[in-house]
C-alpha cells in the first residue's frame, strides 16, 4: 500500500485562540465561513468524542451533504472528527462527484495559542483509504488550499466584527 498523502495547512489568524475556538466550534459562527460561496446550514453540531456535526451545503438548487462524526473535543486546543458524503438521511454514501473519493477524511486541527494571533494547523488525511482513494486524495490536494482560504478570508473578516465588539 502507498504511503497515505496528508494536507497540512498552517494559518496565523490575529485573533486570541478563545475566539479562534469559538469561530470553529458556534454553530451560528461556523455557518458564516465554512463552505465559502455556498449557503452552510448545521443540522446537528454536537461538540463531544462520538458526537455528530450533520452538514449542508446549498447552491444553485443543489445540496452536498456530511456527516462528521467528533473523535477528539479538547477546548481550546484540538478538534479531530471523520468527515464522509452522506445522503440527505445522513448515511454515508461515495461522492457523486468524485467516485474515488476517500469514504472518510480524518480532519484534525490544532489551535495554537500565540497571544494575541492563533496559528491553525488544519490536516486532512484519508482513513483506511483504497488505493483508487490514495489516488484521488492525492490528485486533488493541490486543489484543497483554495476552499480553505476562501473560508480563511472569510474568518479574518469575522474576527475583525467579533473584535471590533459587532457581535
Amino acid at each position: 500500500m502507498n504511503e497515505l498523502p496528508e494536507y497540512v495547512l498552517d494559518r496565523v489568524f490575529n485573533a486570541p485562540r478563545e475566539m479562534v475556538w469559538r469561530a470553529w466550534t458556534e454553530p451560528e459562527l461556523l455557518a458564516r465561513w465554512y463552505g465559502p460561496n455556498v449557503e452552510t446550514v448545521i443540522h446537528k453540531f454536537e461538540l463531544k468524542a462520538g458526537g455528530l456535526w450533520l452538514g449542508e451545503m446549498r447552491w444553485d438548487g443543489k445540496s452536498n451533504f456530511s456527516r462528521s462524526v467528533f473523535q477528539r473535543v479538547t477546548p481550546p486546543e484540538r478538534l479531530v472528527w471523520h468527515q464522509s458524503t452522506s445522503d440527505a438521511e445522513w448515511n454515508v454514501i461515495a461522492n457523486p462527484m468524485m467516485p474515488d473519493w476517500p469514504r472518510v477524511i480524518v480532519t484534525d486541527v490544532a489551535f495554537e495559542d500565540m497571544g494575541a494571533t492563533t496559528k491553525v494547523r488544519l490536516t486532512w488525511v484519508p482513513l483506511e483509504p483504497t488505493e483508487a482513494e490514495i489516488a484521488c486524495f492525492a490528485a486533488a490536494m493541490e486543489r484543497f488550499g483554495g476552499g480553505w482560504e476562501a473560508g480563511y478570508a472569510i474568518l479574518d473578516e469575522l474576527f475583525e466584527e467579533l473584535l471590533a465588539g459587532d457581535s
